[in-house]
């Protein structure tokens, strides 16, 4: 029996280690403990669920909590010192991991250090990547671009293909049928992001509705109180008897509405692998937005527009992020049914990319043989 230790601080990274510890599982030869969210913590004991701490985002949110942060970091080191498992899996959430990574190599630590769903040092970084290579035994990326781009700084580097081809399966193959005059409002699944980005959407919704008075809207949250949230502030902006809140899931109102919009992040490549014709969103603290935009080595911040190397998805940040921007995308794809489907069309030309499924056990495949490897 070898020990793994799996490391991760969001929603997503809590869903995809619960994925990747299910297909270890199957061979009976893994022990695990770690830090992650609910999933993970409901198939070992030895997990700590910390993502009501753990899942912040932005420069500003990261420094009010930064005693948190410190103070984690100094006990998971020395758990991991003591206990000294046979490999750490680092999910995503740099951040936390990569320093992490530096100091268990600087205290000794000689067990396998795994990445699994790499970090997006190559927006951000790209002189992390030599550090990486320097510390990690083994990089599973979920985008395949990014093989080539670890294993050029000699990082052994598996492609496993994206989680969502898999975990959208059952989805897709339910079928859509589409309302026309239904629009996705869908503002992310963090309080914060909702603070930030669903007044414009109610905001834009209103516009809309002064021309299309027969348009309907849906929207809910990633948790039942995010949701209550939605709900207050829909009711709040006197919009409750036009838009649905909380009544399917976010998969679900993708696959019924005519087109939205979307805040940054998973929930975009979400909507591309359903074919929802839509505009990205996003809005962050001032500070995290000035230094974002020094730091960025990529054009784009949605992951559909950096996979096309081009703008398939209109993107509406910062400044743009406002009502009437929101509601003029909208109202040109719901105008224009050519480019609704040529969005579509593009769309599914990026989600070709993400591989035919199986993700989780090639990187399981991938996480067994580090050993027999000599990785």
């Amino acid at each position: 029996m070898k020990s793994l230790f799996l490391i991760a601080g969001e929603i997503s990274g809590d869903t995809h280690g619960a994925a990747l510890m299910d297909s270890l599982a199957d061979s009976g030869e893994w022990t695990f403990s770690g830090l992650g969210g609910p999933e993970m913590t409901r198939r070992a004991p030895g997990f700590e669920d910390w993502l009501g701490d753990a899942a912040v985002l932005g420069l500003w949110e990261v420094l009010k909590k930064y005693r948190y942060f410190r103070r984690k970091m100094e006990e998971t080191l020395a758990r991991l010192l003591h206990e000294s498992p046979d490999a750490v899996i680092f999910i995503d959430y740099p951040g936390f991991n990569l320093r992490l990574a530096k100091r268990l190599r600087e205290g000794g630590y000689s067990g396998k250090l795994i990445y699994y769903i790499s970090p997006q040092v190559w927006a951000w970084k790209k002189g992390r990547i030599k550090t990486m290579a320097a510390l990690l035994d083994l990089m599973i990326c979920i985008f395949p671009f990014e093989k080539e781009l670890y294993e050029s700084s000699g990082l052994p580097t598996v492609f496993a293909g994206h989680p969502l081809v898999d975990s959208l399966g059952p989805v897709i193959a339910r079928g859509m049928v589409r309302e026309d005059h239904l629009v996705a409002l869908l503002p992310g699944s963090r309080e914060r992001e909702i603070a930030a980005l669903y007044p414009a959407m109610l905001e834009a919704a209103a516009i809309l509705l002064e021309k299309h008075p027969d348009l309907r809207f849906a929207t809910t949250g990633a948790t039942p109180p995010l949701t209550e949230r939605l709900r207050e502030m829909t009711r709040a902006a006197g919009l409750d008897e036009v838009i649905e809140v909380g009544r399917q899931t976010s998969h679900e109102i993708m696959c019924r509405a005519g087109t939205g919009v979307v805040a940054s992040g998973t929930a975009t490549l979400e909507a591309a692998c359903l074919g929802l014709p839509y505009g990205l969103t996003y809005k962050v603290a001032w500070l995290t937005a000035q230094v974002a935009r020094r730091v960025m080595s990529v054009k784009y911040l949605g992951i559909v527009n950096v996979l096309a190397d081009r703008e398939v998805v209109r993107e509406l940040l910062q400044e743009r992020a406002d009502g009437p921007s929101i509601a003029a995308e909208l109202e040109r794809l719901l105008s224009d049914p050519e480019a609704r489907c040529r969005l579509r069309r593009d769309l599914a030309a990026v989600v070709a990319k993400l591989g035919s499924g199986g993700s989780h056990r090639r990187a399981a495949e991938a996480v067994s043989s580090a050993w027999d490897s000599g990785t």
